[in-house]
This record gives structure tokens, C-alpha cells and sequence, in this order.
């Protein structure tokens, strides 16, 4: 069922190890995700993960709040460097949206609000990456400003 969302009410803050489950649910909630997450899973795994997070000042675990749920999120990395004149990035990963807010202008609305924290930490860039399969993202990421500028690789280790 879809709702309507009032985008005036929405708020973020920074995520609490409470909003653990949650946030396994947001992330479970597409067809990427569905399959490789443990959505309600007490795996240790992502309660560890959690920790290391949430003990590293270079990262922001980002959640939007919408009448006290939580309703998307994303993760907001900092990377000091050495090009670019020494320059900070801020890398944006794990955007989600709850699919039955989707296309209300949610996920516009946290990244914007991501782009701002960046600015805050002095990033001279705002970066993010997208599986090559999530074609609609990469339509919207685009409306953003963002551009493709580069092939990026992964390695599984």
C-alpha cells in the first residue's frame, strides 16, 4: 500500500544499534538485497559490522525518519586523500528507500541531506556507486548531477 509522504515531517539522524533490525529489513528490501542479506537474522556478522561503524568518526550511518519510523537510509564515508590538492570525499553507499515510499522524492531528499553533512566535513566531492544491474538508480542519480565518470571494479575476496 502505497503512502503519501509529507517531506517536511522527514528527519534524519544518525543510526543507533537498536535500528539494526531495521535497517537489515531496508536493506533486504530489493531484489539485490533479497538474496544476499539475513533480513531479521541474529548473525553476529552484522551486529559487528554495526560496531565497527558506528566507532569510526569517518563514517555516518544516515537513517530518515518519518513519524518515528525509520523509512531510508544510507552510508556516508569520509576518505582523507592525498589528490585533489589533499582533498576529502564522502562516499555515499547502501541508499534504500521503504518500497512503499518509493518515487515520492525520499531518496532525493537523503542524499541531499547527505551532500550537506559532506559539505560540513569540508568534502571537496560527493561520490557513490551502483551496481550496474540498478538501471532506474542510475537514472536518478543522474537527475542529481552526478556523473559517470569512471568504470569501477570490484574483487571478491
Amino acid at each position: 500500500m502505497k503512502v503519501q509522504a509529507d517531506l517536511s515531517t522527514l528527519s534524519t539522524r544518525r543510526a543507533v544499534k537498536q535500528d539494526l533490525p531495521r535497517l537489515l529489513e531496508l536493506i533486504a528490501d530489493d531484489d539485490l538485497g533479497k538474496n544476499r542479506e539475513g533480513v531479521g537474522s541474529d548473525d553476529p556478522c552484522y551486529s559487528d559490522a554495526f560496531d565497527r561503524i558506528d566507532k569510526d568518526d569517518n563514517q555516518f550511518l544516515m537513517v530518515g525518519v518519518m513519524d518515528g519510523k525509520i523509512i531510508a537510509m544510507l552510508q556516508l564515508t569520509f576518505i582523507p586523500g592525498l589528490s585533489r590538492k589533499g582533498a576529502t570525499r564522502a562516499m555515499i553507499e547502501s541508499v534504500r528507500v521503504d518500497s512503499y515510499l518509493r518515487g515520492q522524492g525520499i531518496g532525493h531528499w537523503i542524499i541531499e541531506q547527505a551532500i550537506q553533512v559532506a559539505r560540513e566535513r569540508a568534502c571537496t566531492l560527493v561520490q557513490l556507486t551502483s551496481d550496474k544491474k540498478r538501471i532506474q538508480a542510475h537514472r536518478f542519480y543522474g537527475s542529481m548531477g552526478f556523473t559517470a565518470s569512471h568504470e569501477g571494479f570490484k574483487l571478491q575476496l
